[in-house]
C-alpha cells in the first residue's frame, strides 16, 4: 500500500485489495486478512487507520455480489453471471482472535550475559566459550577418565611393542589408552597392566630413567613374593604366566619378600630387560595411574586387554544384533522384489 494515498483518493477496489476481477470469494477475503495484518504490524502509523478504512470498504463490494456486479459493469469488464436473490447470508466482519507470542528467552547463560552487545562481538565471545569449553573437556577427560600413553622401551615386549631401542620388535611404539577412574572404585588385581608413577629410587636405579612406567601387577598386598631361576612365587606357590615368553624370561634368583600393606610389586613382561620392582621395590596405592585397556595405534596393533572393556563390547554388540538382523531382512526382501 502506498502511504502517498491519502483521504479522498478513491481507488479501484480490485487495486486496493490487489486481486484480479475474476478473483474468488476465497482469494478476496485471503487478500484483506493479509493487508490487514500486514497494516497493523508494519504499516506507517499516520495512515493505518486510512488503510485499514480503504480495505474495509472494497472488501464489503466485492464480497456483496449485487455491488461487484455494479462495480465490474462500471469498469467495463465482461459482465458478471446474474447475482444469486436474495444474495447469501455472510456474517459480520471479524477479525480472528490474535493469539500473543510468548516472549522467547534464550536458555543459553552466554546470550543472557551478552544480548545487550554488538552482534560481532557477540560471535567473537560464544566462539571464545566454544573453543575454551573444548580445551576444558580434552583437559579433564585425561586428567579424571582416560589417557594415552607411549610404550618408550622392551620390558613390556612382546604384549606392548616400542620403537628404536635395544630389544624392541616394532618400527612403531605402541600408543595405549589407560583408564584413570577404575581404581577409585574397585582394588587392582594380578596380571593387570597399570600405568603408575616410579617411586624416588627408580630414577638412580635404572639408569636415570623413572617418571611414568607401564609394567604388569604381579604382587598384591599381604603376599609373599619370591622368584626362582626366572619363575614368579607368590606365597610359595608358582604363577602361571602365560604372557611370559621362553627367549624373554631371566634366570635370576630372588629370596621371598613380603609385600607392605598398600603397596604392589610390578614387573614387565621382558623380564631379562625390565627395570621392575625387583630393583627398586614396590609401589603404593597412591602411585597408581590406571588401568591399560587397550592399545589404538598403530592401526594393526589395536587390541583390548581389560575383561570390562571387552565385555561392554559384547553386550553392545548384543543389543545391536537384532537392528542388524532387520536389516538384513529388509535387504534380502529388496532382493527378491
Amino acid at each position: 500500500m502506498d502511504p502517498r494515498d491519502g483521504p479522498g483518493t478513491a481507488r479501484n477496489p480490485y487495486e486496493v485489495l490487489g486481486v484480479s476481477p475474476d478473483a474468488s470469494q476465497e482469494e478476496i477475503r485471503d487478500a484483506y486478512w493479509r493487508l490487514v495484518r500486514f497494516h497493523r504490524m508494519e504499516g506507517e502509523t499516520e495512515w493505518t487507520a486510512t488503510h485499514l478504512a480503504e480495505l474495509q470498504d472494497a472488501y464489503e463490494v466485492l464480497s456483496d455480489p449485487l455491488r461487484r456486479a455494479e462495480l465490474d459493469a462500471a469498469n467495463g469488464d465482461s459482465p458478471a453471471p446474474p447475482p444469486e436473490w436474495p444474495p447469501p447470508y455472510q456474517p459480520a466482519l471479524s477479525p480472528p482472535a490474535e493469539v500473543a507470542e510468548p516472549a522467547r528467552h534464550s536458555r543459553n547463560p552466554i546470550d543472557r550475559l551478552t544480548h545487550r552487545l554488538p552482534r560481532p562481538w557477540r560471535i567473537a565471545i560464544d566462539w571464545i566459550v566454544t573453543i575454551a569449553g573444548a580445551v576444558a573437556i580434552v583437559f579433564a577427560i585425561k586428567q579424571w577418565v582416560v589417557n594415552p600413553y607411549r610404550i618408550p622401551s622392551s620390558s613390556m615386549e612382546p604384549t606392548l611393542h616400542c620403537a628404536g631401542e635395544q630389544g624392541c620388535e616394532a618400527r612403531l611404539s605402541d600408543r595405549v589408552l589407560a583408564n584413570r577412574f577404575i581404581y577409585r572404585f574397585r582394588d587392582p588385581r594380578r596380571g593387570e597392566i597399570i600405568v603408575f608413577t616410579t617411586p624416588p629410587a627408580a630414577k638412580t636405579r635404572c639408569g636415570g630413567q623413572g617418571g611414568t612406567f607401564v609394567k604388569r601387577l604381579i604382587g598384591l598386598p599381604g603376599e609373599s613374593w619370591s622368584e626362582r631361576n626366572g619363575y614368579v612365587y607368590i606365597d610359595g606357590k608358582k604363577l602361571n604366566e602365560p604372557y611370559i615368553k621362553a627367549e624373554r624370561r631371566d634366570t635370576e634368583t630372588h629370596e621371598a619378600v613380603k609385600i607392605p600393606k598398600g603397596m604392589y610389586f610390578m614387573m614387565g613382561d621382558n623380564r631379562a630387560e625390565s627395570c621392575d620392582s625387583r630393583v627398586w621395590g614396590a609401589v603404593p596405592r597412591k602411585n597408581l595411574i590406571g588401568e591399560v585397556f587397550a592399545t589404538y595405534w598403530p592401526p594393526n596393533r589395536i587390541s583390548i586387554y581389560s575383561t570390562y572393556v571387552s565385555f561392554g563390547l559384547f553386550a553392545l554388540g548384543l543389543l545391536r544384533l537384532p537392528l542388524r538382523i532387520r536389516r538384513r531382512r529388509r535387504s534380502k526382501r529388496g532382493l527378491v522384489r
